[in-house]
């Protein structure tokens, strides 16, 4: 389904752009939120009318967002979670709980703006990226811990009060690429070439010493000769 784009998508397209996108993606998505209209005679021709009115108004909300952007950026959004003595959440974190757990500390931030690769099941401080505006992004973090206490803690020292395995595993690689970087070079072909050729010459000198002691030269022999 080709549409027009209405404001700038992340891997899809700026402003203006007709680009091809699954049905599901623009009638669920694009279409409702107006980030995009389907392309037809009339809209080309109603979107070309309105560009600069639409860039002005994408300008504004970009100037907003950058705003707020200097607000929040590197913030800790505490949230309090039950868990085992492992770190393991007893249960998981999603986008929709770092939304609320936002509004909480007085920050308004929509869920669809908060990306996680996966939800976070483990105790500790985990990086999170909220777009404000499609070219306004920030890092915040959740700060996800068993009290409030060891909340405050991990926000004022940086660090997970409890390692988790993610940490374990974490340290493990980084202990195995410390070590790999200690071990010696390896000889290289040349290297290898080079102890051969001198190997070799110190064998042939040592055979030609032998021979010259098993067959010794007589002087006076050569001279009555």
């Amino acid at each position: 389904m080709e549409v027009i784009l209405l404001e700038r998508i992340e891997k899809l397209g700026q402003m203006g752009d007709v680009v091809n996108v699954r049905s599901g993606y623009a009638r669920n998505y694009l279409l409702p939120k107006k980030k995009a209209v389907t392309k037809t005679d009339g809209n080309m021709a109603y979107f070309e009318s309105q560009r600069t009115q639409l860039e002005a108004a994408n300008l504004e909300n970009k100037s907003e967002a950058e705003k707020l952007s200097e607000k929040i950026e590197g913030i800790f959004i505490a949230m309090v979670r039950q868990a085992g003595d492992a770190g393991q959440l007893y249960g998981s974190v999603n986008a929709r709980d770092i939304a609320a757990g936002a509004a909480e500390a007085g920050i308004i931030i929509e869920r669809r703006q908060i990306t996680l690769e996966r939800p976070i099941k483990t105790l500790g401080l985990h990086p999170v990226t909220v777009s404000l505006h499609p070219e306004v992004q920030v890092t915040v973090t959740a700060n996800v811990a068993r009290s409030a206490e060891e909340a405050e803690t991990q926000e004022r020292t940086g660090e997970a009060v409890i390692k988790t395995d993610e940490d374990d595993a974490d340290e493990r690689d980084l202990l195995a690429e410390a070590l790999s970087d200690d071990e010696p070079a390896e000889d290289t072909d040349a290297d290898v070439d080079a102890d051969a050729e001198i190997d070799a010459e110190v064998t042939a000198e040592a055979e030609t010493d032998a021979d010259d002691e098993q067959n010794p030269v007589d002087e006076g022999d050569d001279a009555e000769a």
